[in-house]
């Protein structure tokens, strides 16, 4: 093979290299091609506790047969999770971050408003807790409030994101109910301002 023949060989190899290789991020991201991440869809750290930024507990749907009426809303403090009732005998089961100790309550409220990336004005009594904290952050990634919140009657308490997804399933709150900003966005679009909410402490 001459001299002239070998380039365009190695040419041409070179040129369909580069088309595959362009087209590998299409062929990546086509829901019919498995990946890593299909297997592994959560980071694990194997057993050594949450792993920071994410949260171990799946949201899902599961029999219920309790006494609420389709569209409640029912948060269980001791279990950590919040099921919203379904009418066809299930609910969707989420994973929340509860109060501490001293800050866990119960009751009976309704959501009075919603809001998308809220904006966070720490109350008076956080503030004599926690004098270090802004007098105001606005809504954001960094926002403690997340992606979402649903604010529960006149109280200072409230359904909301968490930017600490590794949170969810512990007692660490001031009284709020604190969900991955995956969950809080399902929950948002599923329910509206007037949905009741039972707290059972």
């Amino acid at each position: 093979m001459g001299l002239t023949m070998r380039l365009k060989t190695l040419a041409a190899l070179a040129l369909g290299a580069a088309i595959l290789a362009g087209s590998a991020p299409a062929m990546a991201q086509s829901a019919s091609t498995p990946s890593f991440f299909s297997f592994f869809p959560r980071p694990s750290n194997f057993g050594n506790g949450p792993v920071k930024g994410y949260s171990s507990i799946r949201r899902q749907v599961v029999p219920y047969t309790g006494k609420y009426k389709p569209g409640t809303i029912v948060v269980n403090t001791a279990e950590r999770r919040l099921y919203l009732v379904q009418d066809n005998g299930t609910a969707v089961k989420y994973g929340i971050g509860v109060g501490r100790d001293g800050f866990r309550w119960g009751g009976v409220k309704t959501i009075t408003r919603k809001a998308e990336w809220p904006g966070w004005t720490p109350p008076p009594q956080m503030l004599q807790r926690r004098p270090d904290l802004p007098r105001y952050m606005p809504g954001g990634i960094d926002n403690p409030l997340g992606a979402r919140a649903m604010y529960l009657g006149s109280t200072l308490y409230r359904i909301h994101g968490s930017n600490e997804p590794e949170t969810i399933g512990q007692a660490v709150s001031s009284g709020c109910f604190r969900m991955t900003n995956d969950d809080v966005t399902d929950l948002y679009d599923r329910v509206r301002v007037g949905t009741q909410v039972v707290v059972l402490n």
